[in-house]
């Protein structure tokens, strides 16, 4: 992919159709084929869409596709169902709605940046920056289609967790505001590698960027962490500084004080339909609400909505069957889209989900995610998982800590999945010790205990 600017009118020509290469990002532009169509996914050039850009991509999806709508787990707008004829439809769409799809290198900020009182810097003002750097470069950068970089000032709804080849964080070193550079991971296991003052970002990573680029389109920042520890050698010790406090789930009531808040709806399993987004958007119109942004954990952020009716806004995503409140058990629960709308997929996703809901609540506490992955690629969850439920050749694998990727620590067969889930969920509850978490207790029971609960008779 060559990263350059987008076209001034906005319009955006439509790739003909061909294989997508393993790696690639499904775009507007160069849509995916998936089992019930081509996919295209959206980012706003902008930190979130205005209230009448969302319906009106809600009324074209419905219009150019199958009308189901997806949240990624990072954040990201899809458009399902779509076919060769209606993606040139879609995109001419939005252009004439004027609404700004970013184009090129996936530059990252949290879903409150600017709005968050806990944040430490501004992230969305370096963002820019990077993107007008990475537009300009000559000749342009051919780099992974996946590379992605995340900004983050820090604050409430933080993207600790969420993967990233570059790393930027807004923290406090020597009683001022830097910025922290890591490589290859989330906030957690990736490489730290400098703090750098603010006017350095750019060169910093203008410079991996290039390196990226030098080296060809599949490589990706843990191809050159060594080298750049070296290049960018830290002056300091970077150890004490700590790590960030781990993201709350985006659904539920935020305060960001001064009597501001802002309501984080979930969309259940990551999809909704245009019918139900369009509706509820009305509905949040009248409310008073004015700004969506998009968030990771496949949810939308409701801006402009005072405090006296964020509760009404809350209520009424609930009636609309969406996750607004933290306590949901669906929040704990990953699936794709599964069987019937994605080619790889093997088992119905959403009804493996919900019979975990059903079978093994115990385990949706909020200590860990249940990831449920319709094949080994594990696209709702690409990192590792304290529980996966993925497809097997005659039936489920159960994967314990690892990601779908990863040899399963036990089968089971396609009929006796609800008993398996009964069975861990009986286990789990017999064997808490006081106080512990049902991550803790799975991590205290091993594979072998996990094992032989899901696989008895």
């Amino acid at each position: 992919m060559t990263f350059c600017a987008a076209p001034s009118d906005r319009s955006m020509e439509v790739t003909p159709l061909a294989p997508m290469r393993r790696g690639a990002c499904p775009s507007l532009s160069t849509p995916m084929m998936t089992g019930d169509g081509l996919l295209a996914r959206l980012r706003p050039e902008k930190p979130g869409f205005a209230l009448r850009d969302l319906m009106a991509i809600a009324d074209a999806a419905a219009l150019c596709g199958n009308g189901i709508l997806e949240i990624t787990a990072r954040g990201n707008l899809q458009i399902r169902g779509l076919t060769v004829q209606t993606v040139s439809l879609l995109s001419q769409k939005i252009a004439e709605a004027g609404i700004e799809i970013a184009q090129g290198l996936a530059i990252e900020t949290p879903p409150l940046a600017g709005l968050d009182p806990a944040e430490i810097a501004d992230a969305v003002s370096v963002a820019e920056r990077l993107r007008v750097a990475v537009a300009a470069h000559q000749p342009p950068l051919i780099l992974a289609p996946k590379l992605s970089v995340v900004v983050d000032g820090g604050g409430l709804l933080n993207l600790g967790a969420v993967t990233a080849d570059i790393r930027l964080r807004a923290v406090q070193a020597d009683g001022q505001g830097r910025w922290l550079l890591a490589l290859a991971g989330t906030e957690a296991t990736a490489r730290r590698i400098a703090v750098l003052e603010e006017a350095a970002i750019v060169p910093a990573v203008m410079d991996i960027l290039k390196n990226l680029a030098a080296i060809g389109r599949d490589a990706r920042a843990r191809d050159i962490v060594g080298a750049v520890a070296t290049r960018w050698a830290a002056a300091t010790d970077l150890d004490p500084i700590p790590p960030m406090v781990p993201a709350p789930n985006a659904a539920g009531i935020h305060h960001l004080g001064e009597g501001r808040s802002v309501l984080g709806i979930g969309l259940p399993f990551g999809q909704i339909h245009a019918q139900g987004l369009g509706a509820l958007l009305e509905a949040l119109d009248i409310l008073g609400a004015t700004e969506i942004r998009l968030a990771p954990g496949h949810a939308l952020m409701v801006l402009g909505i005072t405090a006296d009716r964020t509760g009404a806004a809350q209520a009424l995503a609930l009636g609309h069957g969406l996750r607004a409140f933290p306590r949901d058990p669906r929040n704990h629960i990953a699936a794709c889209a599964g069987v019937g709308a994605c080619r790889s997929a093997r088992i119905d996703t959403r009804a493996v989900a919900h019979m975990v809901i059903d079978k093994a609540p115990v385990l949706l506490d909020g200590s860990l995610t249940v990831h449920v992955s319709g094949c080994a690629k594990g696209c709702a969850k690409p990192s590792a998982s304290a529980l996966t439920i993925t497809a097997a050749p005659t039936g489920y694998g159960l994967v314990v800590n690892g990601p779908a990727s990863a040899a399963p620590t036990a089968y089971i067969e396609e009929n006796n999945i609800r008993t398996a889930l009964e069975h861990l969920d009986k286990l789990v509850s017999e064997r808490k010790q006081g106080g512990e978490s049902a991550r803790s207790c799975l991590t205290r029971l091993g594979a072998d205990g996990i094992r032989a609960a899901v696989q008895q008779g």
